[in-house]
């Protein structure tokens, strides 16, 4: 069983989150008519992160609006993509405003993804001996996991080590 370390630096992949909660949860509404759905969505697992974990430190990581760096080196980078739906978009500024209303950092690096910045900031506090807990969805960040990076996986409510990281990319490859 994967141990999380005391009082890791939390990072949440909010990208991440915004997607699964729009899927997840009913298309709600407020009294204006609004899309909150996945508001709704990510501030409970927000919520519900740091209660169970109560980090002393953690940021919530968004990617920004624009093209990034890879758009410019490949011109069809992820242009198999739907276009974000507009009640989703709808739902950004707010949801941005409500996570800083919590007290939470909130990162979105103009040019950069939401997982580059992670997987930046997951390697330096590294570096320094401050252990990092990461809470995504995304099956790509487990490349990141050593045995000071953490990874629980928020679509399958798993915590993935550097064994059960590297079994399961062994597995993936056969």
């Amino acid at each position: 069983m994967v141990q999380i370390p005391e009082n890791p630096l939390i990072l949440v992949d909010g990208s991440s989150y915004l997607y699964r909660a729009y899927h997840a949860f009913p298309p709600l509404t407020n009294s204006a008519g609004e899309p909150t759905g996945a508001m709704y969505g990510v501030l409970n697992m927000l919520r519900s992160l740091i209660m169970q974990y109560q980090p002393t430190h953690a940021a919530v990581v968004f990617d920004a609006k624009g093209k990034t760096f890879r758009d410019e080196l490949f011109e069809h980078y992820k242009s198999h993509r739907p276009p974000m739906p507009d009640d989703l978009r709808a739902q950004i500024e707010p949801l941005h405003a409500m996570v800083k209303a919590m007290g939470l950092p909130l990162l979105a690096v103009s040019g950069v993804e939401a997982d580059d910045v992670i997987g930046t900031l997951a390697r330096e506090a590294e570096k320094v001996g401050r252990p990092v807990l990461i809470s995504t969805g995304d099956k790509d960040m487990a490349q990141l996991v050593t045995p000071n990076i953490t990874l629980i996986n928020t679509m399958t409510n798993t915590i993935l080590g550097r064994m059960k990281s590297l079994i399961s990319m062994v597995c993936r490859l056969n």
